[in-house]
């Protein structure tokens, strides 16, 4: 996701849905790690109020709490159905990863078969790279490298992006791929994308290239409109805030769902 869901204060839950939407369990387990942000309360509470009550067992893996939690990270992760990774620091978020082995987890975890899940930075590290503020100004950092290519979040939101990534993109920092939307996502099946979507009329996903000459080439993606996906930002720049329409599903009706339906198309 280029950007969007709870964290972001998305009031229309299609993007959130849509990751359960694809968990082969009937009640899937789904965690949730905020490490790129430092673990911060809000976004905790912010998962438990949308995933709590779903058909689907949510829980939380913080690698700055892990002495109170006493749990075992990798095992966790790898006992669950979707994990989904917050925005954040890209850099910092991979370093932690590395020092308790999340890298590797998420790999396994990855040929497994698990949904893996993410916005912002927690979109960007499943690829070969993406573009970072890690540091303040944008530049070029690598991912993990599950997936080919290279992805740019905040297309709309943060304009400072886009300049930088065609730049990597056209001089070789970075391969080939995509820049999305906040509300935009793009969905892969093993390394293949099947589709994108969107939780709001106008998210756009672009496909950036190299020209060969110094320049890049543009061109958009098509995006499936998510069922309750929200209008279109106001404002030219689509960005600064997410404005959805309200929840078209309240959490009366998601809570009579049996158990086992897990598909709210």
């Amino acid at each position: 996701m280029g950007g969007g869901g709870f964290t972001m204060r998305e009031r229309t839950a299609a993007l959130d849905r849509f990751v359960l939407s694809l968990c082969s369990a009937a009640v899937p387990r789904v965690c949730f790690l905020p490490t790129a942000s430092g673990d911060p309360r809000d976004q905790v509470t912010r998962f438990f109020e949308r995933f709590s009550s779903w058909p689907c067992e949510p829980s939380v893996l913080s690698l700055f709490h892990l002495g109170e939690s006493r749990i075992d990270p990798v095992s966790h992760l790898l006992a669950q159905d979707a994990i989904y990774v917050g925005g954040g620091s890209m850099r910092n978020m991979l370093a932690i990863w590395r020092e308790h082995g999340i890298d590797e987890a998420m790999r396994i975890a990855w040929h497994r078969g698990t949904l893996l899940a993410g916005l912002s930075a927690g979109a960007m590290c499943w690829f070969e790279g993406g573009v970072s503020m890690s540091g303040g100004a944008p530049e070029p950092v690598n991912g993990l490298g599950l997936l080919p290519g290279s992805l740019s979040v905040h297309l709309g939101g943060e304009a400072e992006r886009l300049p930088v990534y065609r730049e990597a993109v056209a001089r070789g920092a970075l391969p080939a791929g995509f820049a999305a939307d906040d509300g935009a996502a793009l969905l892969y099946d093993g390394v293949t994308l099947v589709e994108c979507v969107a939780s709001r009329v106008g998210a756009r996903v672009l496909r950036v290239d190299p020209d060969g000459e110094g320049g890049v080439v543009e061109r958009p993606v098509d995006v499936r409109l998510l069922p309750g996906a929200a209008p279109a930002l106001s404002g030219a720049g689509a960005g600064a805030s997410l404005e959805p329409a309200e929840e078209p599903y309240g959490v009366s009706e998601l809570r009579a769902l049996p158990a086992g339906r897990h598909r709210w198309e």
